[in-house]
């Protein structure tokens, strides 16, 4: 059983910065890709970010130029270093493991973003 484990959420100021990570309980290169998704209230869960296997990023348009996704092989964590954040980023925050056709949830942690 696979088990992702996020941390790093919290309340920030709009303009401030936060880090999230995902501790993987499985070798990180056993997957297709690894990702970042969020949901908002009332809103439906949305891509943020993804990193493949092979180090190529994928993001959102919205937060592009402002959150990076990265990998840390050694300690099978993924992480998602946010800036610059807007009340529009509020939502929490789900880390995804990919392992096609199944795919791999965190139980999610909460970034609030106050104006």
């Amino acid at each position: 059983q696979v088990q992702l484990v996020e941390s790093g959420g919290g309340l920030v100021q709009a303009g401030g910065s936060l880090r999230l990570s995902c501790s993987v309980s499985r070798n990180i290169f056993s997957f297709n890709n690894m990702a970042w998704y969020r949901q908002a209230p009332g809103k439906q869960r949305e891509f943020v970010a993804r990193i493949t296997t092979g180090g190529d990023t994928y993001y959102r348009d919205s937060v592009k130029g402002r959150f990076t996704i990265s990998t840390d092989i050694a300690k099978n964590t993924v992480t998602l270093q946010m800036t610059s954040l807007t009340p529009e980023d509020t939502a929490v925050y789900y880390c995804n493991a990919a392992s096609l056709p199944v795919n791999y949830w965190g139980q999610g942690t909460q970034v609030t973003v106050s104006s």
